[in-house]
């Protein structure tokens, strides 16, 4: 049983940094240049790793509840 805890620890870092990875991949198609001020280029970076996090955390989670359902669906016909 603790093993399986593990696993889905394993599975769960592995999503959050692949959907990370992915929305910064999609970020990258913004052209935020337009609305950023002259010195602020530190700050709309660190903003922009900010939003990939929240981003790709949202996403991640959305998946892995998706994952634990479909799992968890057979159990109603017991």
């Amino acid at each position: 049983m603790v093993s399986g805890f593990g696993y889905q620890a394993i599975i769960s870092i592995f999503s959050h940094l692949v959907f990370i990875g992915i929305s910064w991949w999609a970020l990258q198609a913004l052209n935020y240049d337009k609305f950023i001020r002259g010195s602020h280029v530190v700050q709309a970076r660190v903003l922009f790793i900010l939003l990939s996090i929240a981003i790709g955390s949202i996403v991640s989670n959305f998946f892995l509840d998706y994952l634990l359902w479909s799992q968890q669906l057979p159990l109603i016909f017991q």
